[in-house]
């Protein structure tokens, strides 16, 4: 491919399940995922047609999250902030546009972390088709409005959609589990409406994204930058950090931004700096702490979340 490809597939049922993967060229598991299941269908007719989008490959040859110039191609779908019409963006725009027109069944966005994190949905929405679909992969979801111009957020209120996080890429156990989700959705007559045993469901919001500041230098597990993390901070994704936690070692006064679904600092709520350590100010979840430096500086360093 020497693109963006969108692939039609028939299937003995309509509408069509949409299926993107390789948004982010270094996220493998989806790719893994979608092969193993037209596999299994090698000689028979999908349960359902299936519309299926593969994104970055240019990124993805290179095993790189995106290239530098490039965008980030889940930033750029309908309802992002415009910064002029792009290539990526217009093709997007279509595929979006096709996925709606043919009224697809659902929206599936495969994904990995880099960070240690144990599987988990993204939605932007709690309507009950949304939550049967999110529960069908992981018994956590995130509900995330923060960041428009993802696939997942282009289709929330149209489509029943959700991000499955597949855990760390190259690995079969994450690749097996991405197939598991889609075969079971393909053999759907119609979504479940909600998690079914909400004990059994974990469900959090999104308070913001965190981010280094531009001018401020970091490592992990070393101690000559202005902010040194512990190299292992990622075991902490999906815990429940108390007020005081210690994040890091500073000579910054405020070496992270964190950026509410407002669109505010919140930086000052959420952090301190006291005796040279970065402590947390509330108690928190984080999700995808990455000890990447190049995702770091390309993303971010993680997202924190409350309890639903």
């Amino acid at each position: 491919m020497d693109g963006p490809t969108l692939i039609e597939l028939p299937g003995k049922t309509e509408p069509p399940l949409f299926v993107s993967t390789l948004l982010h060229g270094n996220e493998d598991s989806g790719l893994g995922g979608v092969q193993r299941v037209l596999r299994s269908y090698s000689d028979a007719l999908l349960p359902r047609s299936l519309m299926l989008l593969i994104g970055n490959v240019q990124a993805a040859r290179q095993g790189m999250r995106r290239l530098d110039g490039q965008p980030d191609y889940n930033r750029i779908w309908p309802g992002a902030p415009s910064d002029g019409q792009t290539f990526e963006r217009q093709i997007m725009a279509e595929v979006h546009a096709r996925a709606v027109n043919r009224r697809a069944f659902a929206a599936i966005d495969l994904h990995n972390n880099t960070g240690r994190n144990p599987h988990y949905a993204v939605v932007c929405d709690l309507d009950p088709h949304t939550l049967g679909l999110a529960v069908l992969f992981a018994r956590r979801a995130v509900r995330f409005r923060g960041i428009p111009g993802t696939s997942t957020a282009s289709f929330a209120g149209v489509i029943p959609a959700a991000t499955a996080e597949c855990g760390l890429p190259h690995q079969e156990a994450n690749e097996k589990a991405a197939a598991k989700f889609l075969d079971a959705v393909l053999n759907l007559d119609e979504l479940p409406e909600g998690p079914g045993d909400r004990s059994a469901f974990d469900l959090y919001h999104s308070l913001g994204v965190v981010r280094l500041r531009k001018e401020v230098s970091f490592l992990f597990g070393a101690d000559k930058a202005d902010i040194c993390f512990d190299p292992g901070i990622d075991a902490h994704n999906f815990e429940d950090l108390l007020p005081g936690t210690i994040l890091g070692a500073t000579v910054h006064p405020m070496p992270l931004r964190m950026i509410d679904e407002a669109g505010r600092d919140v930086a000052e709520e959420y952090f301190e700096v006291s005796g040279g350590r970065l402590r947390l100010r509330k108690k928190v979840v984080p999700a995808m702490l990455t000890t990447d430096p190049r995702i770091v500086r390309q993303d971010c360093l993680c997202y924190l979340m409350e309890r639903l």
